[in-house]
């Protein structure tokens, strides 16, 4: 992994054209636009972004250029729409705002494309289809629409199809309200196509996609006194083929796998997954930085991999005790914990990723760091995500943290970090070396060069 060259596809803002720079200094920098949630389709032809503003942002990969046909198709906005809108809850009042927490694609069954998005309180579904034929002719109506007199209608023809621009249609097909009383954080669909599941920081619902008005509460960890609350749950997904199966993940660290067919309510896991605490490690930020903040299956389905504060895990469903394997992200981060505490970046949710083949894993770090870590080989390399890097085709150039002793020409200091600008949301191609990286308001997309030459 760390022999491939990753070269810059592109950088895009999501409401810009993908080759069109939009300036991001801080000091421009909209609330609204910073990218919250970054998602591919089943078949990595679609990329799907959401922001702060409930704008969901598509890109599609062009197809290989006829000049260049050994060249990867780039990925351009393919189309731009208003998911949710801010409300206001009047008998809590409370207002809800419209960024975008999560974006699900479902496997497409016909030429359509569906996706679900979501907001802290109200699940949408959307349908995405192509038009580009428009018909003409008709007997009865004219031009705009309108009917005709049937005294003018003399005579009689067979509409035609014309051909037209293509038009991207987005509609929202169903509206999931009123399932949460708390903030949704994760959606999931399952693998029989059919239902999916939606979860709070208290619990999680089972809903059927063709049904609105319902759902099936399968956990619920609310005590019945909030004061005995201890943990949240902080991310959940379905297994990848069993269609039984899910995991949840809690704020002290521990996953827990419930399979439904054992009982409508699953309050009793079938399996926990925890790490005991080293005591020599323990300290009054422990229980914070042991929280997991994403949570996600292998494709195979046989490891799970989790990612808290400073470490990436990889679990392996037959064992509960430990993790099979554990990688630092930024361990030079340990002393600083106090600063990061007071700043409240220690509450940053960061994601993780697999590639296609299970064989490496992605997620991010601060300054605009993403880090990959080769499972095989067992090595890892940290790169960057910023304009000077995202020139088309520039070779990624790896990073080093320094924290102390001799540094190197290139090396930057942990004193000098960024703290204001983290790598939170990233999705990886789900057949090919081609990662989406979010940064505040920009979108990277890297492709590794290696394999794009050999092709």
């Amino acid at each position: 992994m760390t022999g491939i060259a990753w070269a810059a596809a592109m950088q895009a803002s999501p409401h810009y054209p993908a080759n069109v720079s939009q300036p991001c200094s801080e000091e421009i920098t909209s609330g609204a636009d910073i990218i919250s949630t970054v998602e591919f389709n089943h078949t990595g032809e679609l990329l799907a972004t959401g922001d702060k503003g409930g704008r969901v942002v598509i890109f599609q990969r062009e197809p290989e250029s006829k000049n260049e046909p050994y060249s990867q198709g780039e990925y351009n906005v393919y189309s731009t729409f208003q998911s949710h809108e801010p409300e206001f809850d009047y008998l809590k009042s409370l207002e809800i705002e419209e960024k975008i927490n999560k974006i699900k694609w479902l496997p497409q069954q016909n030429a359509a494309h569906s996706l679900l998005s979501t907001n802290d309180k109200t699940i949408k579904l959307w349908k995405i289809t192509e038009r580009d034929k428009r018909p003409e002719g008709y007997n009865l109506k004219d031009e705009e629409g309108k009917l005709k007199d049937l005294s003018t209608v003399t005579s009689l023809q067979v509409p035609v199809l014309k051909p037209m621009d293509l038009m991207v249609e987005v509609t929202p097909r169903r509206i999931f309200a009123n399932g949460h009383t708390y903030h949704v954080n994760s959606i999931s669909v399952n693998s029989d196509c059919e239902t999916y599941m939606s979860a709070d920081d208290l619990r999680i619902n089972l809903w059927h996609l063709a049904i609105t008005d319902r759902s099936f509460n399968i956990v619920d960890i609310k005590p019945a006194n909030m004061e005995d609350l201890t943990e949240v749950i902080t991310a959940s997904e379905f297994h990848p083929h069993h269609c039984n199966l899910f995991v949840y993940s809690s704020s002290k660290g521990s996953l827990r796998l419930c399979d439904m067919r054992a009982s409508a309510l699953c309050d009793k896991h079938s399996k926990l997954y925890e790490e005991p605490e080293d005591p020599s490690n323990r300290s009054f930020f422990s229980e914070i930085i042991s929280s997991v903040s994403d949570v996600k299956f292998s494709h195979s389905g046989r490891y799970m991999l989790t990612r808290d504060y400073l470490t990436v895990k990889v679990w392996d469903l037959n064992m509960e005790t430990k993790p099979v394997e554990t990688y630092q992200v930024h361990d030079y981060l340990r002393s600083k914990l106090c600063s990061l505490y007071e700043n409240d970046c220690i509450f940053d949710k960061f994601e993780c990723a697999w590639n296609g083949s299970d064989s490496v894993i992605m997620t991010g770090a601060y300054n605009n760091f993403f880090r990959m870590f080769d499972r095989n080989t067992k090595r890892d390399v940290t790169l960057e995500a910023s304009r000077e890097s995202s020139k088309p085709r520039a070779i990624l150039k790896p990073r080093r943290v320094c924290v102390g002793g001799k540094r190197r020409k290139d090396d930057i200091s942990v004193d000098s970090l960024d703290f204001t600008k983290k790598i939170l949301h990233t999705a990886w191609h789900p057949t090919e070396n081609i990662i989406a990286i979010a940064a505040t308001n920009n979108l990277y997309i890297f492709q590794d060069k290696v394999n794009s030459e050999m092709h």
